[in-house]
């Protein structure tokens, strides 16, 4: 995954100091020079439990003495962020490492999932009823503002990255809100993901990481399918054609009218299922109904059979 990245400048290793990131780092910093690409490490204080600090800069000193280099400490503030604390502090995270990507020229920043992370996401896709595009996962790589965000482990079970942990002589840190109740994933994680581990085989993790796998494909093909099928229904003015927009596959039209949402202005994170469902009947259902109010106060009407923002 470190060949074929843009420029010369360095990899960037997310490092919490848990045994996932930790074995990322070390097997980093072993194979980037080797490949003639420098690599560093950053790792995010999110201040949300006593000695973050201090653990931090222990991580990164560690990091120094391995040859990392730039090695950066990033303090975030999570307060005050909408959502809830784990989308409060994902946010966060991944805001500090886009800018520090930015900062250092870096050609990537390589993120720590593994398997059994790709299949507690699955299992919480499921449990929100999402639909393919949540139940695909986490990619392999997704570039936000510019920069390649980069998972190698995610065909590494998370047992490989301890037991590296434990040949290299490394003392990773065990975050206590992996095991906190009040977390989502951590439930996940401690309860419902070994009960399904129990009851249908050790294969349930690998199935699920596949399955997301398997899912992202079709995804990949039927958003490309949506790209084209938006350009031809797109009229001068901006608006949609709803003639165009009926002759489309479901599959295929509502992943136009999110796409086209999105370009409107309503955030991703904001835009749910009911919002492209509302747009969508303006096409398959319409009886006459009012404008579809979209996130960030867009309207989208539908006029002389044009979907009109």
């Amino acid at each position: 995954m470190l060949t074929g990245l843009p420029g010369g400048g360095p990899v960037l290793v997310a490092c919490s100091g848990g045994a996932d990131s930790l074995a990322l780092a070390a097997a980093t910093a072993f194979v980037a020079p080797r490949l003639g690409r420098p690599a560093g490490l950053v790792t995010v204080d999110h201040g949300l439990q006593p000695g973050s600090a201090d653990r931090a800069e222990a991580v990164a000193g560690w990091a120094r003495a391995e040859g990392l280099d730039p090695v950066e400490v990033l303090p975030v503030r999570v307060d005050g962020r909408p959502g809830g604390p784990e989308a409060a502090a994902r946010e966060a995270r991944y805001e500090a490492l886009i800018a520090a990507a930015h900062r250092y020229d870096a050609a990537g920043v390589l993120l720590g999932h593994t398997r059994d992370d790709q299949a507690e996401t699955v299992l919480l896709a499921l449990a929100r009823g999402a639909g393919p595009r949540g139940l695909s996962g986490m990619p392999e790589r997704r570039d936000v503002d510019g920069v390649p965000l980069l998972r190698p482990l995610l065909d590494v079970p998370r047992a490989d990255t301890r037991a590296a942990c434990v040949a290299l002589g490394l003392d990773p840190w065990a975050d206590p809100h992996n095991a906190d109740p009040a977390y989502a994933r951590a439930r996940v994680r401690v309860d419902a993901l070994p009960a399904l581990v129990e009851a249908l085989g050790p294969g349930v993790v690998a199935n699920l990481a596949r399955t997301a796998h398997l899912l992202a494909a079709d995804n990949a093909a039927l958003d490309a399918l949506a790209d084209a099928a938006l350009a031809d229904v797109r009229t001068a003015d901006g608006a949609l054609c709803v003639a165009g927009l009926a002759g489309l596959p479901a599959a295929v039209r509502t992943r136009v009218l999110h796409a086209w949402a999105r370009e409107l202005g309503a955030a991703p994170a904001a835009l749910s299922h009911s919002h492209v469902a509302a747009l969508d009947a303006l096409v398959t259902a319409w009886h006459g109904q009012g404008p579809v109010h979209l996130p960030g106060g867009h309207q989208v009407s539908r006029r002389a059979n044009h979907l009109t923002p």
